[in-house]
């Protein structure tokens, strides 16, 4: 099928990237402005889907439709609604927000006035159902439709108001995807929109039907919220009135920390880090953090919970490391688990106990686990070709090769699974592959190895996660990678490896053999509890009265949903299995790959020499999660958040209400005699609050922080329309009515405090101290309730956050940026050290060629829409810079001498 589309108009955006998104077949067919359109009485920009049965759809939102549906991609009825809300309301709106911008030349909120109460719907749709998409938690053709609609006439995201954060988000993770921006890249080119305004120019101002006619009705305000209800303003104020005796006092388990009979008892584990490399960001988002901030969370709930991690340390990756480093395995595993646990020390994370697999625990259940599954028939002997190199003299395991993969042709595939695509896969499969150790070229030969015959266990799994979804919170990227595994039906998997290091299989005819790490790493949250408690079986064999959290990225999903469930249902030993399976996308850098090896991408060991406090990561991590697709970490965004979300908002309300206690009550809170308004604000922290807790309930992190910074910015807006520093220098009324706002607002931050403490705990800690919140508030639950009664005193109230400031920003992400060594990481480099391009880059690397390629041309066509959205003139410059810098490495890995490149200007006459 052919689609027609001509550049720069805005429908077109739209198709494209509708088209993108659903990996639609088509043959693009570029029109012109002055081509004569397809359909009748249509204008050359309207878009057209010729099919292969000559059948021709000129509706741009129609086409969207059919791309989708062909992809197996059903309506839903709230699919339905958007689209026919966005073309009867959103897109007559916007198409006049953009003929102001681009024929009038207004700019800004002045230029999208007409869709204030359009995004104010949105926002409002997104708060309320607590979803990363308009119909749901994936991506569907009604989120394509909207963000095509809008993307033109937003392009300038200074443009949204700054109180739709929710939006804001959405838009912003559509606008990251791939499809959306090559669409964009392709679609709204500086010439094409020149000629878009051109024929705009010609035609009269749209007209603007959908502002209200007449009517009885009353109207909403702009961007405001669903109307409280009587019973919900009662019940607050009566939660109010209770106090902080109406609080459950906190729970203070016993340590060890075990199950409690009647109790709600939670185990929570995070994947295992592999040991023998350093975590960057998106690892600790992607495992410890997030299993942190949720650990935190349930203890507030006074739910018994148990936090284990620990370093996997078993491998071939920590042999390939040990040969890289020229120390034995023991010694790289003792080195890189202090690493680890001083990163997450720094990080604040809540472990109750942080561990490793080389221990006589993980030998003893690891081996009991195999005899049961062998005695029970659950293990295959077969023999399987494996890669073998005759310079090394042993059978490669698979992570000592490399090579390109048979499904995606990535270069750099892994003998066990590409990094790339996914997919696991056996190295003998691999194309070209290569020795790791020595460069050589392996060859094929016969290995004896043992199988977990998993297609002998499905028929137990498969009603195990039926159950398990049923009852449980699985992110919905786990059940789509679970799903798919078990479509296309389960293969007998290699459990045992031709290595030394790793726990010893315990059966004659494979003693020299060792356990697959994939078999034996998720064994360690078992042996890790152990050798924290001998009563771990209480943990791990209860799964009557304990619920198992597992948080991870998604490329361990299957091993944590179908191979580790597998071998504990083939043991049969009444084994504790995942309840709720918590999987995040990916977190990237800027516009790549964390890499170690290039200098790109901040790294656990980094982050506490950038000056920036471990808990303002944390915020930013857990503002950014990869929650339903992958994010990207950003120094300018970083330094935004910062500035506006914890400087302007939360922090300079919880500051303001503290300082007015201090300033004008002599450090004690005033009495308090509740006004309407005031109890209506009550209600509306108290749906927020709840909100908070229906989100976290389900471990959706990301959003739940969205419910603190809205309560913050609900008490800032409170005390800007009350203005209490006027009104107490008025009369015995003014007084009073700044003493009941002052009371409020120090109750909200008090709140907050506690509502904080999963996310940043030490700035936690520090508004429990100003404040002097007794340690029995410290409880969460699910009304809001004034702990902080009139007559109680508060301590020294001080700034809880610095700005950052834009210099300091762009030496951050120039030393973090890549173009100088690892080891000069943290220290400048000194005068006589080589240029960084030419210290890093080795002439003659295809891989590293191809990479370079691949980044100059997206850096370039990032220079280029910038150019084209009339950037600042210095955000040009410095990504020009980062352009001519990867031109330069370029050249360097190609083998040639990098041109300085003359700069561009006009000649003086």
């Amino acid at each position: 099928m052919r689609l027609r589309v001509a550049a720069g108009g805005p429908a077109a955006l739209k198709v494209l990237a509708a088209a993108g998104a659903a990996a639609a077949p088509v043959r693009l067919v570029w029109a012109g402005p002055l081509e004569r359109p397809l359909a009748p009485l249509s204008t050359p920009w309207v878009p057209a889907l010729e099919l292969d049965s000559g059948t021709v759809l000129f509706s741009p939102n129609a086409i969207c439709q059919f791309f989708f549906l062909a992809r197996g991609e059903e309506p839903t009825d709230l699919t339905n609604q958007w689209l026919e809300w966005e073309a009867t309301e959103l897109q007559p709106a916007a198409s006049a927000a953009l003929y102001t911008q681009l024929v009038h030349g207004k700019k800004g909120l002045e230029a999208v006035e007409a869709l204030g109460k359009l995004l104010a719907h949105i926002e409002q749709n997104l708060s309320r159902r607590g979803t990363a998409y308009l119909a749901g938690d994936t991506k569907s053709v009604a989120d394509v439709v909207v963000w095509g609609t809008l993307f033109p006439v937003l392009q300038d995201e200074t443009s949204l108001p700054s109180e739709l954060q929710v939006l804001r988000t959405w838009f912003q993770s559509m606008t990251l995807s791939e499809a959306c921006r090559k669409a964009a890249d392709s679609i709204l080119t500086p010439k094409a929109l020149l000629e878009f305004k051109s024929y705009l120019q010609k035609q009269p101002p749209p007209c603007l039907a959908m502002e209200r006619a007449t009517s009885n009705e009353p109207e909403e305000e702009e961007g405001s919220e669903p109307a409280l209800t009587e019973e919900e303003i009662t019940a607050a104020v009566d939660a109010w009135g209770r106090g902080a005796a109406a609080l459950p006092k906190p729970w203070q388990p016993q340590k060890p920390v075990l199950p409690v009979e009647g109790m709600r008892n939670i185990l929570i584990t995070s994947a295992l880090p592999y040991v023998n490399n350093v975590p960057h960001l998106g690892n600790i988002i992607g495992c410890v953090l997030s299993a942190d901030t949720f650990a935190r969370y349930c203890r507030l709930r006074n739910w018994n919970t148990l936090y284990v991690c620990g370093t996997d340390e078993y491998g071939t990756a920590t042999e390939t490391k040990a040969v890289e480093e020229g120390l034995t395995p023991q010694e790289i595993c003792n080195k890189y688990n202090a690493i680890h646990a001083d990163i997450y020390r720094w990080f604040n994370i809540s472990f109750d106990f942080f561990g490793r697999t080389t221990t006589p625990y993980q030998t003893m259940i690891a081996q009991d686990i195999f005899q049961r599954l062998l005695a029970r028939g659950f293990l295959l002997q077969d023999t399987m070709e494996q890669l073998r190199c005759e310079d090394c003299q042993r059978f490669l395991a698979d992570r000592f090769v490399e090579g390109t993969c048979p499904f995606c042709s990535y270069k750099e595939a892994r003998g066990d699974q590409c990094d790339k695509c996914g997919k696991l896969i056996n190295a003998v499969e691999l194309k070209n592959p290569q020795c790791k150790l020595c460069r050589g070229v392996p060859v094929v030969k016969p290995t004896q190895h043992l199988f977990l015959d998993l297609p002998k266990l499905q028929e137990q799994l498969e009603p195990w996660l039926e159950q398990s979804w049923a009852t449980g919170d699985w992110t919905a990227n786990a059940r789509y990678i679970t799903r798919s595994w078990i479509r296309d039906g389960l293969k007998p998997r290699c459990i045992t490896r031709d290595l030394k290091w790793g726990t010893p299989v315990p059966l004659d005819g494979f003693r020299d053999k060792v356990f697959y790490v994939w078999f034996d790493a998720p064994i360690g949250y078992l042996s890790i509890t152990a050798n924290y408690t001998d009563q771990w079986e209480r943990w791990w064999k209860n799964p009557q009265q304990v619920k198992l959290y597992n948080f991870m990225a998604k490329d361990n999903v299957p091993f944590h949903s179908v191979i580790f469930p597998c071998s504990l249902l083939g043991a049969d030993d009444n084994y504790t299995l995942v309840n709720h399976l918590i999987a995040t996308e990916y977190l990237n850098y800027e516009d790549g790959k964390f890499s170690k090896s290039r200098g790109v991408g901040v790294f656990g060991d980094m982050a506490k020499d950038t000056g920036i406090p471990a808990d303002i990561w944390r915020f930013y991590l857990l503002y950014l999660r990869p929650e339903g697709q992958d994010s990207a970490f950003s120094w300018s965004d970083l330094m935004l958040k910062n500035n506006s979300e914890l400087l302007n908002n939360l922090g300079n309300f919880i500051n303001r209400a503290g300082m007015f206690v201090c300033k004008f009550f002599g450090g004690t809170v005033p009495n308090m005699v509740l006004t309407l308004d005031d109890k209506r604000l009550l209600a509306r922290v108290t749906l927020e609050l709840r909100q908070y807790h229906q989100l976290l309930e389900k471990v959706r992190i990301r959003d739940a922080l969205r419910c603190i910074l809205n309560i913050s910015r609900h008490g800032n807006q409170y005390i800007q329309v009350n203005e209490p520093w006027k009104r107490i220098k008025g009369d015995e009324k003014d007084r009073q009515r700044a003493g009941t706002v002052t009371g409020v607002a120090v109750n909200i931050a008090s709140m907050l405090a506690v509502m904080l403490q999963p996310y940043m705990p030490a700035v936690s800690l520090a508004i429990q101290r100003q404040l002097c919140i007794p340690p029995d508030c410290f409880v969460l639950s699910h009304d809001f309730t004034c702990t902080l009664p009139p007559g109680h005193c508060v301590g020294t109230v001080s700034p809880l956050f610095q700005k950052l400031e834009n210099d300091q920003v762009e030496a951050l992400r120039k030393r973090f940026g890549g173009g100088q060594p690892e080891d000069l990481a943290v220290e400048p480099q000194a005068k006589d050290t080589p240029p960084a391009s030419e210290t890093l880059v080795a002439p003659g690397d295809p891989q590293l060629i191809q990479e370079l390629t691949e980044e100059v041309a997206k850096q370039g066509n990032h220079v280029r829409q910038l150019k084209a959205n009339k950037a600042e003139k210095a955000q040009v410059d410095t990504e020009v810079a980062k352009l001519l810098e990867l031109k330069k490495q370029l050249a360097l890995a190609e083998g040639k001498s990098p041109e300085v490149p003359v700069p561009k200007g006009k000649r003086k006459k």
